[in-house]
């Protein structure tokens, strides 16, 4: 397998911890998120809190391999974690009664990867 390396080393450092934990917890979702993030940024998935509204279910659990935006407005208690969120999306998020994760706080929480929706409209 080739390895790609990005120019942030950060997510270069997540993604290894992400395909590590998928064979380490026999988890497929996080090889699934590290292979999303190795794309180009420009095909990341970009949410809007809108979406989540439309979408979500109460008190579900979502990752977005991509970014989280702010752009609608959210009224159901939901857990995001996403690679970049920002700061209006949070304040939307949390105003609401969910909470804004780094993937990696997801990881550490849930490392099988169970009850984990994938949002990457």
């Amino acid at each position: 397998m080739r390895e790609i390396k990005k120019s942030d080393e950060n997510l270069n450092i997540l993604i290894t911890q992400l395909k590590t934990a998928s064979w380490k917890q026999k988890a497929p979702i996080w090889r699934d998120i590290a292979r999303r993030l190795e794309k180009s940024n420009k095909n990341w998935a970009q949410v809007n809190v809108s979406h989540l509204t439309k979408y979500a279910k109460k008190n579900e659990t979502i990752i977005i391999p991509g970014k989280l935006l702010g752009a609608g407005y959210i009224d159901i208690p939901v857990t995001i974690a996403a690679y970049q969120s920002t700061m209006n999306a949070k304040e939307k998020i949390t105003d609401a009664g969910g909470k804004v994760l780094t993937i990696d706080e997801l990881l550490k929480k849930n490392p099988k990867g169970t009850g984990i929706r994938i949002f990457s409209k």
